[in-house]
């Protein structure tokens, strides 16, 4: 299913390539081992996002290349949204592809935040072919420009393969902010309705999620839909790990939340949560 792109993604894109500097991967010579298992859409993202890291430096050299490599995603984009819709989806396609220049912008800021927030990380190059938070996030942000105009189900599919490859689950409905990083990232929830602010810092385990839910009136055993049910999430704020935030509830700017916390009320701006008295353990020798 063929699509050929009439916008000016490539531009943007080769211009941003030509723009990037130390400490962003620039390095055209370098060669990594291929990755087979990967899905064919999420590939040409992160060559689009990163040449430098997946092996096509070409991207970087050659604008026509860029654009050939945009025809390419197009038409797996077509070919993943044609079974959802009786209507022509070419319009839908090009508006993501339009779209990637600047998610790859955001995705910078992200690696920013991730090399920033992580003592471990030693490169921006190990961040992006390395970490499951930054995978999550690059397919997610991407997935959200597609379930916002009108792709959700084939949005849904990217997200979830995402969580094969991460065991981290971003609903393509929630709205991220910038310098956005998960680290270690097993087991994180991010639930439709939730929205992340700006320097949001997530660990593994971290549930933002839904306290219970409603029924859908007349229609036994149905739930409701598209209604508010995750938490807002506000800038600068650290979440601990195995800590839930359930509900539609709000927590404010400045707020660090520390680890196994359960949260069901509204956090205040500046402020530090945390369980004061955790359980007393026991040990006892073997004999």
């Amino acid at each position: 299913m063929n699509f050929r792109y009439a916008g000016d993604a490539h531009e943007r894109l080769f211009d941003s390539y030509q723009n990037d500097s130390d400490p962003f991967p620039t390095s055209v010579t370098a060669c990594f081992p291929d990755r087979e298992h990967r899905r064919e859409e999420v590939a040409i993202l992160q060559e689009l996002f990163f040449p430098t890291c997946w092996n096509a430096p070409e991207l970087v050299r050659d604008e026509l290349a860029v654009l050939d490599r945009l025809d390419d995603l197009g038409s797996l984009f077509k070919a993943g949204i044609c079974p959802y819709t009786d209507s022509r989806p070419d319009e839908t396609v090009a508006a993501v592809l339009d779209s990637l220049p600047h998610v790859r912008s955001l995705l910078k800021r992200d690696l920013e935040a991730a090399y920033k927030g992580d003592p471990a990380a030693k490169t921006y190059m190990e961040i992006v072919r390395s970490y499951p938070g930054f995978l999550a996030i690059a397919v997610q942000r991407v997935a959200h420009v597609l379930y916002g105009i009108g792709a959700a189900e084939y949005a849904r599919e990217l997200t979830e393969y995402a969580k094969t490859q991460t065991g981290i689950d971003i609903h393509p409905g929630a709205e991220i902010g910038e310098h956005f990083f998960i680290d270690h990232g097993t087991g994180v929830v991010i639930g439709e309705t939730a929205t992340v602010g700006e320097w949001v810092r997530l660990y593994q385990d971290v549930t933002l999620g839904a306290l219970h839910f409603e029924e859908e009136e007349g229609d036994e055993h149905a739930l409701k839909k598209d209604y508010k049910r995750h938490p807002d999430i506000g800038d600068h704020v650290v979440i601990g790990a195995g800590t839930k935030v359930l509900g539609a509830v709000t927590v404010g700017d400045h707020v660090s939340i520390g680890a196994n916390s359960w949260i069901t009320e509204n956090i205040p701006d500046h402020t530090k949560v945390f369980v004061k008295d955790h359980p007393t353990q026991e040990r006892k020798r073997y004999e």
